[in-house]
């Protein structure tokens, strides 16, 4: 189910005062928006009937139900809190992009929140109607890479820009990117490139691979990345690569072909509650204490639905993680206001959704009006942002945010300071060398109108 319970501004309450079409384009004429430059400029999206008025209005889609539900509802708070930050003027979006002052470009940002289910056409269906209820300027929100593939073909075809928050398939930015979209986080190619160095230090060379892996495209990608940078790097072989139905709960016939597969890692892929599930059972199954678990692509809250004692000594890839906080100074403010609101550390989900908004508000500064095409050519331009993970940029050619993996080592319960203490921070592996060329996914970007 949607919740539009959750829109905090519709059009529709503009037509009821008798605000319409017409009465945008008259209101247009009186306002002094640089948005509304006496260009001649044909409309593109919902610009400019979108940007009328003293407000503007993103649409938010998070799984909130499902099996990617705890994910969603931490993106969420990310979100909620980048929005409340950016209309009060706080210092840390200041912090974040120079540019950035109250609102953007002094106009406050409204928004609604729908649940995706992580299902890309009930997220195709709930953006569509942010698009044409509430005449979003921009859309927002993922756990699932479907999803993510499936909105950015709604916005290039809406000319509305979207921001993935978690996609982890090489596809998003690859042979699916387009030109309305941008992702902030790290995804297959980047997260194997960055642990595989780590593994092999770690357990050798030659290794027998077990794959658990989800049966689309973030799954068969992150396992592609892996597979070709351990066989590649360590010579490493993969003896099974089970796969799964997002959702399966029961995980014992793939468990059992593991266990006489002759592997001696396990590496899961599995995200959400499936690899809450999985996990849990690989444990229950004994597989555990015969053969090494490592996560590439780490769930937010594994450590914390499984266990520290499962996780101690397992190494996980992640986009995030809060102990950053003693390397960067904005990881440190961002984690006090997300625990001052909400009681516990951010998760990784949380932390991209909040620099998503930031880094999309610095872009429309930048570009000076809310017009598409120049907001894209803002964030095409490469400029340097600081984040909660240090400086990063937009990589023009394929939209994908140049940034580092961090690789983490899970604690044993006795080392854990806090109840939130679950990872060291091994690396923070810089993303530049870690990204294949821009083209080498097939990523062929299209138009800006």
């Amino acid at each position: 189910m949607r919740d539009w319970s959750e829109v905090h501004v519709s059009r529709r309450t503009l037509l009821r005062t008798g605000v319409g079409l017409a009465g945008a384009q008259l209101m247009s004429s009186l306002l002094p928006d640089s948005a509304f430059a006496a260009d001649n400029r044909e409309p593109v999206g919902t610009y400019p009937e979108g940007v009328v008025g003293n407000s503007v209005f993103v649409g938010i889609c998070a799984p909130r139900t499902g099996t990617y539900a705890a994910q969603g509802e931490d993106e969420i708070k990310g979100y909620l809190l980048a929005i409340e930050h950016l209309n009060s003027g706080h210092p840390l979006m200041h912090r974040i992009s120079p540019s950035i002052r109250k609102g953007v470009l002094g106009k406050e940002v409204k928004y609604g929140v729908a649940d995706s289910e992580a299902k890309p056409n009930t997220a195709v269906q709930a953006h569509s109607r942010f698009i044409s209820e509430n005449k979003a300027i921009m859309i927002t929100g993922s756990v699932s890479s479907a999803v993510a593939v499936a909105i950015n073909k709604l916005a290039q075809s809406r000319k509305v820009i979207y921001l993935p928050c978690i996609s982890g398939s090489n596809d998003t930015t690859g042979k699916d990117c387009v030109r309305y979209s941008f992702r902030e986080c790290f995804y297959a190619e980047t997260a194997a490139n960055a642990i595989t160095p780590v593994l092999i230090r770690s357990l050798g060379k030659n290794r027998k691979i077990a794959f658990l892996t989800p049966d689309y495209t973030y799954g068969h990608t992150v396992r592609q990345s892996m597979q070709d940078a351990l066989g590649k790097q360590g010579g490493w072989t993969v003896v099974t690569n089970q796969i799964s139905p997002l959702g399966t709960t029961d995980f014992s016939s793939y468990l059992l072909n593991v266990a006489n597969s002759g592997a001696d890692v396990i590496i899961n892929i599995n995200f959400g509650r499936d690899a809450v599930l999985s996990t849990k059972q690989a444990k229950q199954f004994g597989l555990l204490d015969k053969m090494t678990l490592a996560v590439p692509y780490n769930t937010p809250f594994l450590a914390k639905e499984v266990g520290a004692d499962i996780m101690q000594g397992v190494y996980a890839g992640t986009d995030y993680w809060w102990t950053l906080q003693d390397r960067f100074p904005i990881a440190r403010s961002f984690n006090e206001e997300f625990f001052r609101k909400h009681g516990y550390m951010p998760e990784w989900g949380a932390n991209a959704a909040y620099m998503q908004i930031a880094m999309w508000a610095d872009a429309v500064e930048r570009a000076g009006g809310f017009y598409p095409p120049d907001v894209i050519k803002a964030y095409e331009q490469g400029v340097t942002i600081n984040s909660t993970v240090g400086q990063v940029h937009f990589r023009a050619a394929d939209h994908q945010l140049v940034r580092p993996v961090v690789i983490v080592k899970g604690k044993a319960p006795g080392a854990m300071k806090n109840k939130d203490d679950f990872y060291d921070v091994v690396e923070v592996v810089d993303g530049g060398p870690l990204m294949q060329k821009p083209d080498a996914f097939g990523c062929h970007l299209g138009s800006y109108t």
